[in-house]
């Protein structure tokens, strides 16, 4: 009698303390995240019979499927160019590229949205789902996808080698290693003084090692594409002084065209522009970089060669890059998003330098710029998502020699690399 007694006491107990809790978890909001970033959507997703239901066009769109809608026929038809997907309201069979699936939930209208079972639509595009009950969420990721992977490049030393890091072992032997996660080399190994003189060796680092031929010879062999990138800052007024220079401007263009028959093409990165300037002198700063870039744009497609045009991304500080012109001009841009102050960078930083950059620059010419020392194995996940996300032209990596085994492998994981048309 007594022990009846307390298993009752027990029970009433649990119901008492632990109902409440299940309530509030059943009643939280479903998460869901693509390549770790969040998928935001105008109506809340819902479970019904287990399984989770999603508004269509937010999931379709963060995993860059184009998707319509069939009013008539209330059917959400769904493409990525190769697989199609074909769901219809209230019907328990979907079809993928014409082959019926069961489904174990239809898709329903709630709200004046569609909503579509999740996990069969992300697994019909190949990707990953894990669900998380306890705080539910919906973690998604997607398959690799195709893109350009540039490596900032040099020798580097011993404990840094970004040949190491490239080949898989040591100079001046070579290796597949991970070269097959990187399809271009912009090799900064050039700078500038204000009176246009080209250096081997910069105040800031940047330099031409010994060696340098092997690297040229070793990109040939795995089919790298090669930059010859000219680095140069304005902390002491020396791109300032230069680009109001045209005698020393004209004499830049020459010792860089002696230079770049060598390479596939030319990265300009000048950092630092429009740091203290505003009003008209910031339009003058803007106007002197569109007339170098534009000059130089007209010399390297006469030599054949692409031009490339690493900047500060429109959220920072430095203003001096007219990003409309720029775009005119240039074959890519890379947006250095980084910097911002913590580490990893802020994913939500980073999205608005990207989208601020897609308002003047298409995304096929867009490069996301990546600081690999500010980044770890799993918050390379979510920016390589993001070049996905806004389908970039693809990412770039400062620097090669700084990337760990886990950070290959993350690499590896969400990306195939173009192959280049250059070699």
């Amino acid at each position: 009698m007594k022990r009846s007694l307390f298993c009752l006491i027990l029970v009433h107990i649990m119901i008492t303390c632990f109902s409440p809790m299940v309530l509030a978890q059943e009643n939280k909001a479903i998460a869901v995240f693509i390549d770790d970033l969040p998928v935001v959507f105008d109506t809340e997703p819902t479970i019904q019979n287990g399984r989770i239901l999603v508004p269509f066009r937010a999931i379709a769109e963060a995993l860059g499927v184009q998707v319509d809608w069939d009013g008539d026929t209330k059917t959400v038809n769904a493409t990525d160019g190769k697989i199609n997907v074909r769901l219809q309201i209230g019907d328990k069979t979907a079809y993928c590229n014409n082959t019926p699936v069961s489904l174990d939930v239809s898709p329903i209208i709630s709200s004046g949205r569609t909503l579509i079972p999740l996990r069969f639509f992300s697994e019909a595009y190949n990707c990953k789902v894990d669900w998380d009950g306890v705080n539910r969420t919906a973690k998604i990721f997607s398959p690799p996808k195709e893109m350009s992977v540039t490596g900032f490049y040099a020798l580097g030393d011993s404990r840094t080698s970004s040949w190491t890091d490239l080949f898989g072992i040591p100079y001046p032997d070579t290796a597949v290693g991970n070269t097959d996660v990187v399809n271009q080399l912009s090799l900064g190994w050039y700078s500038l003084d204000k009176d246009g003189k080209l250096l081997t060796e910069s105040r800031t680092g940047w330099q031409r090692p010994d060696g340098w031929e092997d690297v040229l010879k070793a990109a040939s062999k795995y089919q790298m594409a090669t930059e010859m990138t000219i680095h140069a800052t304005d902390g002491d007024g020396t791109l300032t002084s230069l680009l109001n220079n045209d005698t020393a401007i004209l004499t830049a263009v020459s010792n860089i065209i002696e230079e770049a028959s060598m390479y596939h093409g030319i990265n300009l990165d000048f950092e630092g522009l429009g740091f203290k300037d505003e009003g008209e002198q910031l339009l003058a700063t803007q106007r002197e970089f569109n007339k170098f870039v534009q000059l130089w744009a007209e010399q390297a497609h006469n030599l054949g060669l692409k031009l490339t045009l690493a900047l500060h991304a429109p959220n920072s500080v430095y203003k001096g890059y007219d990003y409309k012109a720029l775009a005119g001009y240039a074959d890519r841009i890379i947006i250095m998003a980084y910097d911002y102050g913590t580490k990893p960078e802020p994913s939500d930083l980073v999205i608005q330098a990207v989208e601020q950059s897609l308002k003047y620059v298409p995304k096929e010419k867009l490069v996301l710029g990546i600081s690999v020392p500010n980044e770890n194995p799993d918050s390379l996940v979510s920016k390589v998502g993001i070049a996905k996300r806004y389908r970039l032209e693809g990412i770039a990596l400062w620097r090669l020699g700084l990337l760990t085994d886990e950070m290959w492998g993350t690499l590896k994981a969400t990306v195939k690399v173009k192959e280049n048309s250059e070699n």
